[in-house]
């Protein structure tokens, strides 16, 4: 799977706040809390899912594999989604692993593992 998401039974707002708490514990900020269903319905356009988009860093890693590979900043910041669906929300990202598979560079994955293996347990911690 390209991606690696979990389900809580927390709001949509207390999710975020809750996921936000666990990212500065590992010194990654929140760059952007981009309000998908807001921005479509400011357009005209109908969306009814709450759905949020999260930009997520920790400079001292995005200083890390942009000088490892500058490909890397293909995928940077990270994304973090957070959506209702039914009676739960979920919370998600493609998983830095994924993505930089597609960079063929052995210590950019285990970079890419250890990012993943912290933000993984953001996500489990906000449940």
């Amino acid at each position: 799977m390209f991606h690696y998401t979990v389900e809580t039974d927390k709001n949509l707002d207390e999710a975020v706040q809750s996921l936000e708490s666990s990212l500065q514990e590992e010194k990654f900020g929140m760059l952007w809390n981009f309000d998908l269903r807001g921005k479509l319905n400011e357009k005209g356009l109908e969306f009814e899912k709450d759905f949020r988009i999260l930009e997520v860093c920790n400079p001292k890693e995005a200083q890390r594999v942009l000088t490892e590979n500058t490909l890397a900043g293909y995928f940077l910041p990270c994304k973090i989604v957070v959506y209702e669906e039914g009676t739960k929300t979920k919370i998600g990202m493609p998983k830095p692993t994924a993505l930089i598979s597609m960079v063929e560079d052995d210590t950019m994955t285990a970079i890419a593992q250890d990012i993943e293996k912290r933000l993984i347990s953001c996500m489990e911690n906000s449940r």
